[in-house]
């Protein structure tokens, strides 16, 4: 049971059955098997995965993110991350760059073709859900994403109002 402002701006209850939170729960595994099928899809031509795409991702959203940022970001250990950067480097789509206040932080950035492979990923992304939004209206797109919003763990949504604030800069 979750509370939210209602129409008037008073506070209705929302009362879910487990039956209409099950279906909402399939309808994301759903939602997101679509989302992730036309990047997924050009991550296989090049031997690439999921992980792979995240990296690519967050770094374009934030050229010069730190690993030890993108770690957080990302929630995974630190061998993982490595060895995916170190494929995405050898591949030359990442670089890595040192610091210039801390020579031990390495600086993340996208080369040419990071950036390429990236804008297709995220291109098929944006026309899924640009056609989603645009069925749904704006009402609708407004209430995902608030959903959307009290999902994330505190720290993940202080990762992502900042990205936001940023315009992901």
């Amino acid at each position: 049971m979750a509370e939210r402002p209602g129409p008037q701006g008073g506070h209705g209850l929302l009362y879910l059955t487990d039956e209409q939170l099950r279906k909402g729960i399939e309808a994301m595994f759903f939602a997101y098997r679509g989302f992730t099928a036309a990047p997924d899809r050009i991550l296989e031509e090049q031997d690439y995965g999921r992980a792979h795409h995240r990296a690519l991702h967050f770094i374009a959203r934030s050229p010069g993110t730190t690993v030890g940022n993108l770690l957080d970001i990302l929630g995974v250990t630190k061998q993982s991350l490595n060895r995916v950067l170190r494929r995405l480097m050898e591949d030359g789509l990442v670089e890595a760059r040192v610091g210039r206040e801390d020579r031990r932080e390495r600086h993340l950035h996208l080369t040419e073709t990071g950036r390429t492979l990236e804008k297709a990923l995220a291109d098929a992304q944006r026309d899924r859900m640009r056609a989603a939004y645009r069925a749904a209206g704006p009402q609708a797109v407004a209430g995902f994403r608030q959903v959307l919003e009290a999902m994330m763990d505190p720290e993940m949504r202080r990762h992502f109002e900042a990205a936001d604030k940023s315009g992901g800069r």
